[in-house]
């Protein structure tokens, strides 16, 4: 069949925010004059996100073959491998990976699509910018994003504000090309404990920007959700980490 989008989740222990996730982008892509799949990329979920995902899996057939679901189950290797994994199984012309919280509404992935079909090949939701809305978001995560967002302009590259909203579009060639050469999460990543925040975002768009792929960064609604996995000590070490290993690879010539 030939599937104009697939769609990736990165899921991990999410039994309560899943179910709404699915039922919000089926209901979409059921009206959709074209022919989908889902892709659940889980992390080595310990509770019933992957029965869940396989109990609408089974509802799949109903939609006459037009939006399908395929679940990939992996060992816990957080989030950007997970990302990584369900854009190179991504069967359509577009791919879209969308946090499994939803704080973006999918319905602002039609914005992504038109400057896809315009010709950009990487296009990035964004918090920041004329006609983005931050909603509900306490005020030291948008103080940290600001602080992260400063760090990678000095560091790996400038011109984008936000890099790490979760909700990125590809065509299918630069999806494949860029996280078929990712090195922080790739094929040799290790196991990892509990929820792990990365910036692996920094070196999809540092790929991006290096090889001359179309970037466009698109102004989205995005509201802050109560259950998030984000620790701000932690996780701000682990990503200030992750762009300094960024900039140190591409010293090391080690991105061709």
């Amino acid at each position: 069949m030939d599937l104009t989008l697939s769609v990736v989740i990165p899921t991990y222990n999410e039994e309560r925010r899943l179910p709404p996730t699915l039922e919000e982008i089926t209901k979409y892509l059921r009206a959709a004059p074209y022919a989908s799949e889902i892709i659940i990329a889980d992390d080595g979920s310990q509770d019933r996100t992957v029965e869940i995902a396989q109990g609408y899996r089974a509802l799949t057939p109903s939609e006459g073959g037009r939006i399908t679901l395929r679940i990939l189950r992996n060992a816990h290797r957080g989030k950007g491998y997970q990302v990584r994994a369900g854009v190179l199984s991504a069967r359509g012309h577009y791919v879209l990976f969308t946090d499994a919280d939803l704080a973006t509404p999918f319905a602002e992935w039609e914005k992504l699509y038109a400057c896809l079909k315009a010709g950009d090949q990487v296009v990035i939701g964004s918090r920041e910018g004329l006609g983005a809305q931050r909603i509900d978001e306490p005020w030291y995560r948008h103080l940290m994003g600001r602080v992260f967002n400063t760090l990678v302009r000095s560091i790996a590259f400038g011109g984008i504000q936000d890099t790490q909203c979760g909700f990125k579009a590809f065509s299918r060639e630069a999806g494949e090309r860029i996280f078929g050469a990712l090195r922080l999460y790739g094929d040799d990543a290790k196991e990892v404990r509990g929820p792990a925040v990365t910036a692996f975002d920094v070196e999809v768009l540092f790929l991006a920007r290096k090889w001359g792929y179309r970037i466009r960064e698109v102004p989205v609604t995005w509201r802050y959700k109560e259950g998030t996995k984000v620790d701000p000590i932690s996780d701000t070490r682990r990503m200030i980490a992750d762009v300094l290993r960024v900039r140190w690879n591409a010293i090391r010539g080690r991105y061709a």
